[in-house]
């Protein structure tokens, strides 16, 4: 697996590495589950969901982790000191599952999304043929992952819709989709998605703020009748899609979508304030 840590050092197997050392990163050479969790002014975002899906994730894959949730927690928070990160991404990976003695990596890293490349504006997308095998768990497929973003680099955008084999729009290649229609949201139905954390947050924000959310198939030829669309993602929150595959959206301006970015940016806030 590519080495992908940023700032000074990452925790393997429970020993600390100098960034530019591989050790940890070339034993991941089988099947990997994952979490990608924010860190928003030193404060680890929703640790606690993150955590119980990887476990989720490993028992879908008919195993058990090895490590406990109070052992991966402590690593994070001494990743968190010794990096001095404070606005990161942090990245969880759990390889040679079916071993009695695991492998665990966790580190800062920078192949997520840059943040500070992000566009406050909001997102470019395209549209990419593929699904996941397993959706509902968070899987690394390296090959997939590879070729959407040679996609994305070579047309610049930042996210890449997935298509299916009908036509229909399930999720982002590392986010999930939400469309806004008639005063409605639409999305994908859970059973279809690897369904996110920041995902879970939004139909929450939604419900308190009396928003419709109906989940159901959107096939590629409804999108020219949306009146916008965003993604949501762990390591960003919520981001209005601008453009796909160069048609403009007027996503930014839609006030459902401005009230799920307002809604959820309050929730982060208020989740920083519990914590300190």
């Amino acid at each position: 697996m590519k080495n992908d840590a940023m700032l000074k050092s990452y925790i393997f197997n429970g020993e600390v590495y100098d960034v530019s050392n591989n050790e940890g990163f070339k034993e991941c050479k089988t099947v990997s589950i994952y979490e990608v969790l924010r860190v928003k002014k030193g404060v680890i975002l929703f640790r606690d969901d993150h955590l119980d899906r990887l476990k989720k994730s490993a028992q879908m894959l008919g195993f058990e982790m090895s490590k406990s949730k109070q052992e991966i927690s402590d690593e994070m928070d001494k990743l968190v000191s010794i990096n001095s990160a404070s606005n990161h991404n942090i990245k969880l990976v759990c390889n040679n599952l079916e071993k009695t003695n695991q492998d665990f990596l966790t580190y800062i890293t920078e192949g997520s999304y840059n943040l500070e490349d992000v566009p406050k504006e909001g997102a470019k997308a395209i549209i990419f043929k593929a699904e996941r095998d397993n959706p509902n768990i968070k899987t690394i497929d390296v090959n997939q992952r590879d070729l959407i973003n040679k996609e994305l680099e070579d047309k610049n955008a930042l996210e890449a819709l997935l298509e299916d084999e009908y036509g229909n729009i399930t999720e982002g290649s590392r986010s999930n989709m939400f469309f806004a229609k008639n005063d409605k949201l639409y999305t994908a139905p859970s059973a279809r998605v690897l369904v996110g954390i920041t995902r879970s947050k939004i139909m929450k924000i939604c419900k308190e703020n009396n928003i419709e959310v109906i989940e159901e198939d959107i096939n590629k030829s409804e999108l020219e009748n949306v009146d916008g669309i965003f993604m949501s993602t762990t390591p960003i929150g919520v981001l209005p899609i601008i453009s796909i595959d160069n048609k403009d959206l007027n996503s930014a301006n839609n006030e459902i979508i401005k009230k799920v970015v307002d809604g959820y940016e309050q929730l982060t806030e208020q989740y920083i304030r519990e914590q300190e």
